[in-house]
C-alpha cells in the first residue's frame, strides 16, 4: 500500500461473503454483513459457522476460559517465589500488560468486525506471512493449552493432603492411572465441542456464572478468615490479620531458590538479585493465569452481536475489569492466610492440588470438608477451561482452512466442513493434538504441568506482541486515511478516533500498544532465565523458547513458498484494508453513566440500575 497516494486509502465496498482476489492466489474472507446475519442462513451441512451467540454468551465464554487453575493452583507458587507483596504486584503488572493487548484487539475488532481478528489484522496491517504464522501458533497454543487442562484435571483428581495433622484423600483418583482420567476427559471435552453452538453458549454462560460466584466466595472466605476468631480445630489461636506480611516475612521474598525435578533446593540466591529473580520468574507464571481473555474477539464468527460495536467495546472492558480485579483481590486475601514459607507451596505438597493456597487455608482454618469442595471445583474449572481452549483452537483451524492454509486440498476441504455450524473435523484434528496431554502422565506431575503451561504462555506472548505491533500499523493507517483519504462526513467516524461515533477507543492507546509490545517481547526473551541457573535444565529451556523459532520458521516458510527469494516482497503484501468498518449508531454510549435529570429522581434511579446491569450481565 502506498501511503503517499490518497486513492490507496479509498473505502472498498466488499459485499457480504465476497472473496477478494489477492496476488498470491489466496483469498481474504469478507463474511460480515451489516444488514443480515449468518444465523438467518443456516445450513445443516456447509462451510459456515452459525452466528447465534449473544453478548452475554461471549462475555462468559471469555470469562470462563480465563478463570482456571492458573489462579487456583498457581497463586501459591507466586507467593512462594515473589512474597506476598511481590505476588500482588506481579498480578497487577501482568494485568496491565494483558489489558493493553485486549484494548488493542477490542478497538480494531469494534471498528472492523471480521472473522478471526487475531489472524486477520496482522495479515492486513503487517504482512500475510505474519498472519499465517500467528494463525498456526495461535491454534497450537490453544490446542496444547486444552491438553494441559486435561493434565490439570487428572492431577487434581489424585488429591492427597497429608501434613501430619490432617489427612485428606480421593482414593478413586489415587488408584487410577492418569492416562485413564486424561482419556475420559478428552472424550468429554470433544463431545462438548460437538454440541450446537447455541447449546454450547448457554452451558458456558452457566459455567462462567458459577465460576464468577465461586471466586467472589473465595475472596470473601479468605478475607474473613484473616479477621475472625479461629475455630477450635484451627492450626492457629488468634486472628491472622497481616501476620504474614510482617517480620520475619517481608513485602518481597529476599531469596530465590532453584530446584530439581524432585523440588529439592539446589541453589539459593539472596539479596536484591534474589528478590528480582523471584519477581521475574513469577511474571511468566502469572501471565498464564490471564490467557483466555482474548477469547472475546475469537468468537466473532459466531456472534449475533458482531455488528453491534457496543457489544465488542463492553466485552473488552468487562473482561479487563472483572478478571484483573478478581485476580488481584484473590491473591491479596490469600496472602493474609498462607505464609510464603509454607512447605506445600515450596515444593513439598503431597499432591498438585495440595499446593493450592485456598485448600491450605481451608484445612488450617479447621474446615477440611471445604477443601474437598474446593478441589472438586478446581477439577470442574480445569475441565471447562479445556472445553473453551479447544473451542478456540477449532475455530482458528477452521478459519485457516477457509483461507486454504492447511495443506493439500483434500485435507483443507474436510477441515472447512461444518455440521450444524460446528467444524466437526477441525474438532477431531484438534483433539488429536490434545493427546500431548499423555506426556503429563510420566515424571513429576507438577513439573510436567508447569512445562506445558510455560510453553502455552510463551506461544500466547508471541501472539500478544504481534497484536500490539499490528495495532501500531493500524493506528498509522488510520492517521494516513484521515490525512489523505478525502473521506466524506459519513465515513469520518471510521477514520477519526476523536469522532463521537467512532466505535471504541481507549485514551493513549498507541502508548498502551507500545507498552504491551515491549513488555511481551522482554518476557519472551528472558522468560527462561531460571533454566540457566545451575543446574541447567534443558526441558525448561525447550519449553521456554521453542515457540519463538517456530514462529519465525513459519513466516520464512510462507514467504519462501509465496515469494521465493524476492525479499522486498516479504513485507510488501499487506493490504492495509479499512473496508467493512462500522460506526456507533447513537451518541449515547453503552456503559457510560449520564443522568437525565438533576437530583434524585425515578429516571435517574432507573438509569443507574440499567448502567449497573450493563456492567454485570
Amino acid at each position: 500500500m502506498d501511503y503517499e497516494k490518497p486513492e490507496a486509502l479509498t473505502h472498498q465496498p466488499y459485499l457480504s461473503g465476497q472473496q477478494s482476489p489477492l496476488p498470491d492466489g489466496e483469498t481474504t474472507l469478507h463474511n460480515f454483513d451489516e444488514t443480515a446475519t449468518v444465523g438467518d442462513k443456516r445450513e445443516y451441512r456447509g462451510e459456515s459457522l452459525w452466528r447465534v451467540l449473544h453478548e452475554r454468551h461471549i462475555n462468559m465464554i471469555a470469562f470462563s476460559g480465563t478463570i482456571g487453575n492458573g489462579l487456583f493452583l498457581g497463586s501459591g507458587k507466586s507467593l512462594a517465589s515473589a512474597g506476598p507483596g511481590g505476588a500482588v504486584v506481579a498480578y497487577v503488572l501482568m494485568g496491565t500488560v494483558i489489558s493493553s493487548v485486549i484494548s488493542c484487539l477490542g478497538e480494531m475488532t469494534a471498528l472492523m468486525p471480521v472473522n478471526a481478528p487475531v489472524m486477520e489484522f496482522p495479515r492486513r496491517f503487517v504482512s500475510r506471512g505474519v498472519g499465517f504464522a500467528v494463525g498456526w501458533i495461535y491454534w497450537f497454543a490453544y490446542a496444547v493449552l486444552a491438553g494441559e487442562q486435561l493434565v490439570a484435571v487428572s492431577n487434581a483428581i489424585k488429591f492427597r493432603y497429608e501434613d501430619g495433622t490432617t489427612t485428606l484423600r480421593w482414593d478413586i483418583g489415587l488408584r487410577t492411572d492418569n492416562a485413564i482420567w486424561i482419556t475420559v476427559f478428552l472424550v468429554l471435552v470433544v463431545a462438548f465441542n460437538m454440541l450446537p453452538v447455541r447449546v454450547f453458549g448457554e452451558l458456558e454462560y452457566i459455567f462462567g456464572s458459577f465460576k464468577l460466584m465461586f471466586i467472589i466466595m473465595l475472596i470473601m472466605f479468605n478475607f474473613f478468615l484473616s479477621l475472625i476468631k479461629p475455630r477450635a480445630n484451627a492450626y492457629y489461636d488468634e486472628p491472622l490479620g497481616t501476620r504474614y506480611w510482617n517480620d520475619p516475612y517481608s513485602f518481597f521474598n529476599s531469596a530465590f531458590r532453584t530446584r530439581d525435578e524432585n523440588f529439592n533446593v539446589v541453589h539459593v540466591i539472596t539479596g536484591s538479585l534474589g528478590s528480582l529473580l523471584g519477581i521475574w520468574t513469577t511474571l511468566t507464571s502469572v501471565l498464564f493465569s490471564y490467557i483466555g481473555m482474548d477469547i472475546m474477539a475469537a468468537t466473532a464468527a459466531e456472534s449475533r452481536a458482531l455488528a453491534d460495536v457496543e457489544a465488542m467495546k463492553m466485552a473488552a472492558r468487562k473482561i479487563n475489569v472483572r478478571v484483573i480485579t478478581l485476580y488481584a483481590l484473590a491473591v491479596l486475601t490469600a496472602s493474609f492466610v498462607v505464609p510464603t514459607d509454607h512447605p506445600f507451596i515450596n515444593g513439598k505438597a503431597t499432591s498438585v492440588s495440595a499446593r493450592s493456597v485456598f485448600i491450605i487455608a481451608a484445612v488450617e482454618a479447621g474446615m477440611p470438608k471445604l477443601a474437598h469442595f474446593f478441589n472438586a471445583v478446581f477439577c470442574f474449572s480445569a475441565f471447562t477451561c479445556g472445553i473453551n481452549s479447544m473451542y478456540i483452537a477449532t475455530r482458528v483451524l477452521h478459519t485457516l482452512a477457509l483461507r486454504g492454509q492447511t495443506g493439500p486440498e483434500f485435507i483443507t476441504r474436510r477441515l472447512r466442513a461444518c455440521r450444524s455450524g460446528v467444524p466437526v473435523r477441525a474438532v477431531l484434528v484438534t483433539g488429536a493434538l490434545m493427546m500431548v496431554a499423555y506426556m503429563g502422565r510420566s515424571g513429576d506431575p507438577g513439573a510436567r504441568l508447569d512445562e506445558l503451561a510455560n510453553n502455552c504462555t510463551v506461544s500466547c506472548l508471541v501472539v500478544y506482541a504481534t497484536i500490539c505491533a499490528t495495532y501500531l500499523y493500524f493506528y498509522r493507517t488510520l492517521e494516513d486515511a484521515k490525512r489523505y483519504g478525502n473521506t466524506s462526513e459519513a465515513q469520518a467516524a471510521s477514520y477519526d478516533r476523536d469522532h463521537p461515533l467512532y466505535p471504541y477507543k481507549s485514551h493513549g492507546q498507541w502508548l498502551k500498544a507500545s507498552y504491551g509490545m515491549v513488555a511481551c517481547t522482554i518476557l519472551i526473551l528472558f522468560n527462561g532465565v531460571a533454566a540457566f541457573i545451575e543446574p541447567f535444565n534443558a526441558r525448561k529451556f525447550a519449553a521456554a523458547y521453542i515457540s519463538l523459532p517456530t514462529f519465525f520458521l513459519l513466516i520464512i516458510g510462507y514467504n519462501l513458498r509465496k515469494h521465493g527469494l524476492r525479499f522486498s516482497d516479504w513485507w510488501a503484501d499487506k493490504s492495509g484494508d479499512l473496508s467493512n468498518t462500522v460506526q456507533a449508531t447513537n451518541l449515547k454510549r453503552k456503559g457510560r453513566l449520564e443522568f437525565p435529570d438533576d437530583g434524585f429522581t425515578r429516571e435517574n434511579l432507573k438509569t443507574f440500575v440499567d448502567w449497573v446491569w450493563v456492567w454485570l450481565k
